[in-house]
């Protein structure tokens, strides 16, 4: 039935009382029963449109009201069928009541959203400049609204599709954008770059193969809206952190090549890429909601009910003010049942119906804060753990937001990944001393490397739950890290006063791109040196798309608004040394994994700290400024069947260091393009090592 007809099928029925349950729209073969969230509505209506989306058929009060459930069944009604909300209430901004029944609203449950949205005053619930003013002008004609749609499972063909599965100790990840993946792949049939099913498209498959990551790890792929100051300078929300369709597969990444929606393009791809045994990570935004502030638009939770939905304290005028966790204006507020709810349901939705694998949190604290700041035990975290279907998949936060107590690294319950910015600025310290002196040490380094027990494992934790990574989509990439001392964002319009100001970053003494050899040596020493020691650290490595074969964003650390050439990943210009280089340290991984998916600190021997000279490290020598080479003995690694030996050398020039008694055979030097080399050593020698260079060494003799 096509939505024209869907519509005049409903408009001389009426409605009927329905069901409280599933919220948003569900067709049950013969009609559609509505059921929606609000505590403090006084009535609530379905707006049934043409299939333009333009035209109000009919207006239905929704008849039942069941503990906050306002609910009603239109029969005949089915797929297609075009709607959206008004919510009768209380107007007082000043209590925190934005009641507007001038403003059509759109179902937070929406599987489906019609409409492309366009910044108009008519969207905001006050008069612009007057918030205490009701706008009655409607906004239907240009509202974003739901489609209903046919969720039978037959509908879709999922060919037997079951999750990959990976385990934790073999979990590499790999950070992308969908659009700036494949936008500039010539590989990629034109009519699907840029899409998900240009991720699906089997030149992108076989990059990932070849670097043999096991997880893409998409940044938002939820239905969201372009912030208004960037729409006014003609730019948009590249990142896509500003959701306001928590159900909803974007449609700006959707070829459409065959008439196939967003949402089964979606699946399509999740499907190839399971087919691979690759696994889909969501990066999701449940902190907050494109909605903004008290100054920004009623699009959908703010109308229905803004006091339920967003957290906010009472000032000392007694008014309602919104609390603001997240920089961006709001912040859901997980301690109402119904909220929490509407997250739980997303997650099951994309898990059940979508098949992906896990998410990462944005601003994950946010979700855990109950009213006394961050609680690990809080009902999201609780509610995740008992659920038989959450409790499965991979759960990785960003443990910070920007509210007091906000920074809680380590603090996440068992079994979650965690962002792990120490390891990345460890490693950056590390490697680039000679611009950061004293930023990090041998010891500093030695305990990122190893999954930074001070953080994780005396909470109980296990070492593959820190992510570790030197760079991803939010900061440089690794490409620029060692081209540009400062950051280059004046593109996006806030006087370069955006993105990170403390970068450790070393431009290898020319800002930005060079032709000097000598200069371009030592960046390309330094990448790969930074990549290795990501790629061969306990804990789980994390890759930034592009990274692995020179992308640069040209000194943007804060591209989030450049939807251009800036972060579109360059194909043609890649470096396909640093490519095999990538996938010959992942292969390593696979199958030596050196550094165990256990702790060392648990009174078994197992690793020994070396000084260069073969000598144990101790007291002062960890924190020695002028030093950073050191050898690390692994006596029990995670898979290789005999010793290892990890000889790092973070000093600028070449430095000898004592190998320990027995033969040894060099699995993988960083100094050279490829890191292939294979060659045998006698133990008790000195061997020359690479200035900024990582090694990694098998016993022969074992």
């Amino acid at each position: 039935m096509t939505p024209r007809a869907v519509a005049h099928a409903v408009e001389a029925d009426t409605i009927s009382t329905g069901e409280p349950w599933p919220l948003g729209a569900h067709w049950d073969g013969s009609g559609v029963n509505f059921a929606v969230f609000s505590a403090h509505a006084q009535r609530v209506e379905l707006c049934v449109f043409d299939a333009s989306g333009e035209v109000e058929l009919q207006r239905f009060a929704l008849p039942a009201h069941t503990n906050d459930i306002w609910h009603g069944r239109l029969a005949g009604a089915g797929p297609g069928l075009i709607y959206g909300l008004r919510a009768h209430g209380p107007w007082r901004p000043d209590r925190g009541h934005w009641f507007n029944p001038h403003k059509l609203l759109l179902d937070p449950y929406a599987r489906q959203i019609h409409g492309r949205f366009e910044w108009r005053d008519e969207h905001f619930a006050a008069r612009r400049g007057h918030p205490n003013q009701l706008d009655e002008r409607d906004n239907a004609a240009f509202a974003l609204k739901a489609v209903v749609v046919d969720e039978r499972p037959e509908q879709f063909d999922w060919e037997g599709d079951r999750p990959p599965g990976i385990a934790a100790a073999d979990t590499v990840l790999y950070e992308l954008q969908v659009k700036a993946f494949s936008i500039r792949n010539d590989a990629v049939p034109e009519a699907v770059r840029g899409s998900y099913a240009g991720l699906a498209a089997p030149a992108s498959i076989a990059h990932l193969k070849r670097l043999g990551v096991t997880a893409v790890e998409l940044l938002p792929v939820h239905h969201h809206v372009d912030e208004e100051r960037l729409a006014a300078l003609g730019l948009r929300n590249h990142w896509g952190y500003n959701s306001i369709g928590f159900f909803c597969a974007d449609p700006r990444f959707a070829s459409g090549v065959g008439g196939v929606s967003a949402r089964d393009e979606f699946r399509q791809m999740v499907k190839a890429l399971h087919r691979e045994g690759i696994e889909v990570i969501l990066d999701v935004v449940y902190n907050h909601t494109a909605e903004s502030d008290v100054k920004g638009p009623s699009l959908s939770m703010r109308g229905l009910d803004n006091l339920a939905y967003y957290r906010h304290h009472v000032d000392g005028d007694h008014r309602a003010v919104l609390d603001n966790f997240t920089g961006c204006g709001n912040t859901l507020d997980l301690r109402e049942p119904r909220v929490l709810q509407l997250v739980m349901d997303s997650l099951r939705y994309w898990v059940g119906e979508m098949h992906v694998d896990g998410f990462r949190f944005d601003l994950a604290p946010v979700l855990g804060r109950g009213d006394h700041g961050f609680d690990p035990r809080a009902a999201f975290f609780t509610a995740l753990a008992q659920d038989p279907v959450l409790s499965r998949v991979k759960l990785i936060a960003e443990p910070w937001d920007i509210g007091p107590g906000g920074y809680q690294v380590g603090n996440f319950p068992r079994g979650w990944f965690e962002w792990n910015d120490h390891f990345r600025d460890a490693m950056r310290g590390f490697w680039l001393h000679m611009a950061h002196p004293g930023a990090a040490t041998r010891g500093d380094f030695a305990l990122r490397l190893c999954a930074s027990a001070d953080l994780f494992e005396n909470r109980s934790r296990l070492p593959a739950e820190s992510v570790n990574y030197v760079a991803s989509h939010d900061g440089f990439t690794l490409r620029d890290l060692l081209s540009y001392n400062e950051r280059h964002n004046h593109a996006n319009g806030e006087k370069n006063e955006d993105g990170h100001r403390r970068n450790l970053s070393f431009n290898c003494g020319v800002e930005g791109a060079s032709d000097d050899p000598q200069v371009m040596t030592l960046r390309s020493r330094l990448q790969r040196a930074l990549l290795a020691a990501t790629l061969l650290a306990q804990g789980t490595p994390m890759l930034a798309a592009g990274d692995e074969l020179g992308h640069s964003q040209r000194g943007s650390n804060n591209p989030y608004c450049q939807d251009n050439e800036t972060t579109w990943i360059d194909w043609a210009a890649a470096d396909d040394q640093l490519i095999e280089f990538t996938a010959r340290l992942i292969a390593l991984r696979r199958r030596l994994l050196p550094l165990a998916d256990r702790w060392y600190s648990d009174g078994r021997p197992g690793l020994r700290w070396l000084r260069r000279d073969g000598e144990p490290l101790r007291g002062d020598e960890w924190r020695a400024p002028d030093d950073h080479s050191l050898v690390c003995l692994i006596e029990r690694p995670g898979r290789s069947t005999t010793r290892l030996l990890m000889l790092v050398n973070g000093n600028a020039h070449d430095t000898a260091m004592r190998l320990p008694a027995g033969g040894w055979r060099i699995e993988f030097d960083s100094s050279r393009p490829t890191g292939e080399d294979g060659r045998a050593i006698d133990g008790g020698v000195e061997l020359p090592v690479a200035a900024h260079s990582l090694s990694l060494l098998s016993s022969v003799d074992d």
